[in-house]
C-alpha cells in the first residue's frame, strides 16, 4: 500500500470509529433521582408543602491517598460519592411521600485527621391546586 493511501485509510478508519463511540462527559449526565432535586439557589415552579428536614452526615479518617509529602491534596468527596449521598436522601424523601427535595445544601470539612460532610434538604410534597367550578 502506498504511504498516502495508508494515511487516507487511517484517517477514514479513525473518523468511522469516532462516529461509533460517543465519549461520556461526566458532568453532562444528570442522574435520575426518584424525586425532583432543587438546590439552595433553585425553587420549584409550583407550590409545595414542606414535610420534613432531612440530613445525612458522616466523618471518616483522612487516608494516605489524600496526602502528598505530609500535605493534604484532596479534600471532601468526589462527584460520585456526592451523587450516592443525594440518591440516599432522595429515597428517604420518596419514602415519606415527597415529590421533591428543596433547599439541598452540601458542605464538607477537613481537619488534620478527619473528613466530614453534611447533606441537608427538605422533603416536600407538591400542592395540588383544584379548580373551583
Amino acid at each position: 500500500m502506498k504511504k498516502g493511501t495508508k494515511l487516507l485509510f487511517g484517517l477514514f478508519l479513525s473518523s468511522a470509529l469516532a462516529g461509533c463511540f460517543r465519549p461520556i462527559v461526566y458532568l453532562q449526565n444528570r442522574p435520575n433521582y426518584p424525586v425532583d432535586i432543587f438546590y439552595a439557589n433553585e425553587r420549584p415552579d409550583r407550590p409545595f408543602i414542606p414535610l420534613r428536614e432531612l440530613e445525612i452526615k458522616n466523618e471518616t479518617p483522612v487516608v494516605a491517598q489524600q496526602m502528598v509529602n505530609r500535605r493534604m491534596v484532596k479534600r471532601g468527596n468526589n462527584m460520585q460519592e456526592k451523587e450516592i449521598l443525594l440518591a440516599r436522601m432522595s429515597l428517604q424523601a420518596k419514602n415519606l411521600g415527597a415529590d421533591a427535595l428543596v433547599d439541598v445544601q452540601y458542605s464538607y470539612f477537613t481537619s488534620m485527621t478527619t473528613n466530614g460532610y453534611i447533606l441537608k434538604g427538605i422533603a416536600a410534597k407538591y400542592r395540588v391546586e383544584y379548580e373551583q367550578q
